[in-house]
Parts: structure tokens; sequence; C-alpha cells
């Protein structure tokens, strides 16, 4: 894809992500927006460095560490989210990368006491955040929402995890009204654990399809893959 092109689609999501939070009398700045990098080249994610995009996220612990792998011998250095479904046996992988700085989806216990583990060896501490299941979708992985209090209490005392927030991934629904409520549900949830557990910082929800309901409902993270990128490159 061409620079321009790129370039033209990350001022348009920003622009929208500004409309959205102005329409909910939010602060735009308090929104990060993570683009979602996967089976796109290293050369458009430079392209979008270049540009001020600071965070990047990936679905596959492989593709993370090759583009990592390249960009690092470019010397370039990006902040990673990972935020696809993590197998217990990458999480070594992920841990061993300093600039991994937050893995968004942990959704079960002996996947927790694994990045425990795993950053505990690697004398480190780890961001990372619950995945809830919000829209009961058996194709989706995560926390249902009903075990959500009970599930953050186990892990809240971890040591070497900073817990630091909530996040999740819908199903691809035309119904924008539908997508709302499940969007404001999770920030309901992310307002009674911070009130009633421990306080809360980052609500990552909204990709391409819906990030601006995201942003109006209270996202803190969007993440956007397509809508910057263009169509996957392979």
């Amino acid at each position: 894809m061409q620079k321009d092109k790129i370039i033209s689609n990350l001022n348009k999501v920003k622009e929208n992500i500004k409309k959205a939070a102005a329409a909910a009398d939010r602060d735009h700045t308090k929104v990060k927006l993570l683009a979602v990098s996967k089976n796109q080249k290293v050369e458009a994610i430079k392209i979008l460095n270049e540009a001020g995009v600071k965070f990047f996220g990936e679905n596959r612990v492989q593709e993370l560490e090759e583009k990592n792998d390249k960009l690092m011998s470019d010397n370039i250095e990006l902040d990673w989210h990972f935020i696809g479904h993590l197998q217990r046996n990458k999480v070594k992988y992920l841990m061993r990368m300093e600039n991994c700085r937050m893995i968004e989806s942990i959704d079960s216990l002996r996947l927790a006491k694994e990045v425990n583990k795993r950053a505990k060896k690697n004398e480190r501490k780890i961001p990372v955040l619950i995945e809830i299941n919000a829209a009961g979708d058996e194709n989706k992985f995560g926390i249902t929402p009903d075990r959500a209090e009970v599930f953050l209490r186990k892990i809240i005392n971890l040591e070497y995890l900073e817990v630091e927030g909530l996040m999740t991934v819908l199903p691809y629904l035309t119904d924008t009204e539908k997508l709302r409520s499940y969007f404001k549900d999770m920030k309901k949830l992310f307002d009674q654990l911070s009130r009633d557990v421990t306080q809360l910082k980052e609500l990552s929800m909204g990709m391409t399809n819906d990030y601006q309901i995201a942003v109006e409902e209270g996202a803190t993270i969007v993440r956007v893959g397509t809508a910057i990128f263009g169509e996957r490159e392979y």
C-alpha cells in the first residue's frame, strides 16, 4: 500500500476517535490507538511509526517475534501489545521481549500463573488485561462477565502481573445498537470491578468496524487494523 494512503487512513481514524470522544464529552487524548499489524508488512509498520504511532498489536507470537527482530535490526523499537489467544507454551517467548509491554488476553488462571512464572524468571513485571467474552460468543475466548470478579480477585495478587483492566473482542455485527449494549455492559463491569476490587485503568474494546461506538462508551484502547493498513497483505 502506498505511504500516502496509509497516512490518509491513519488521519481519518484519528479524526473519528476525536469526534466519537467529543460526542461522549470525553478527552480524545485519553484513548490509545493500537495499530493491529497482523498479516501486514514491516514496511507499513515503519510508515506508521514514522507518523507517530506508538503502539502496535499482534495476534500470533511467532509473527510478533519475526517482525520485532526485523525492526530491531533497523534500530526501531516499538511498544507491542499481544492481543491474540495465548498458549501457555508460547509465554516464554513474549517474556523475553522487553518491548512486549502488555498482554491483553489473559483468559484463564493457568495462563495467568504461567505468565507470572515467566515474568519472574525474566525479572520483570508485565501489565495484563483480562479478556472478557462480553457477547457469550462460543467462537471467542475470554472469561464470562459473571465470573470476572472472582477471576480478578484470584490474579491480582500474582506478584509479577500488573492487572490494568479488561479487554473484549465482539463478533462482527451490523446491529450497532447491539454492539453498543455490549460496550455499555463492559464499561459497567469495568466500573464495578474498579469500585469493588481494585482500580483499573484500561478498557480495550473496539476494532475497525466498531471502534467509534467503543470510544463513545468508554474505551481507553481501540485496536484498529484494516481501517489503517487496508486489507491484509498476506
